[in-house]
């Protein structure tokens, strides 16, 4: 009797951790087609979009939100090395850490000098190099400007609404104010 009720339970034991692998499964899945059709947006990915002629696309996997962002072709770019400036004194003034980027059809250009390390800086350099080409080849419609405008109007929304509630708590001290003393609006 113990013995059965022992096997019982490694098989229900067993059947729980294929069960439990099965969930994860479901959910790693869940995550994936989450990334691959956009929560939100009325558009689908990507991903499964055909790419437009001429420019080619690379996904930033590790942003929050995904942008498609043009690639850069490591041909058109021209990477010069300069001396940093700034707080830091002599650390920051005679090493050559600042990444200067050019894009050579388009003429931008790019200045990196945010991390003490060269490595870091060429890869910002070139993040920024992204976003700036995007916003150069697509205009109104780049998703860092759409961003950007989206952002400001959130700004502008959470202001209007703080100056509402302030000036509905001086309408209602002033309410408060007129009940208490009553004789100074008879008089």
């Amino acid at each position: 009797m113990l013995i059965q009720s022992a096997a019982k339970t490694l098989y229900f034991g067993s059947l729980l951790r294929k069960m439990s692998r099965v969930f994860s499964m479901i959910s790693y899945m869940n995550s994936v087609s989450n990334w691959v059709i956009w929560r939100g947006s009325p558009r689908m990915s990507p991903l499964l979009n055909p790419l437009p002629a001429g420019l080619t696309y690379i996904l930033a996997a590790g942003k929050k939100d995904l942008m498609d962002l043009p690639v850069l072709n490591e041909d058109d770019l021209e990477e010069q090395f300069v001396r940093g400036t700034g707080p830091g004194g002599q650390a920051t003034n005679k090493t050559s850490n600042c990444v200067v980027l050019r894009h050579i059809p388009t003429g931008i250009v790019v200045k990196c000098h945010q991390t003490r390390s060269v490595d870091i800086n060429r890869k910002r350099a070139r993040d920024i190099m992204r976003e700036k080409l995007d916003v150069a080849y697509k205009g109104e419609l780049s998703e860092v400007i759409i961003k950007k405008k989206e952002s400001v109007l959130r700004k502008q929304e959470k202001r209007r609404k703080a100056n509402e509630n302030l000036e509905r708590k001086k309408q209602f001290k002033e309410v408060l104010a007129a009940d208490l003393n009553p004789e100074k609006d008879t008089a």
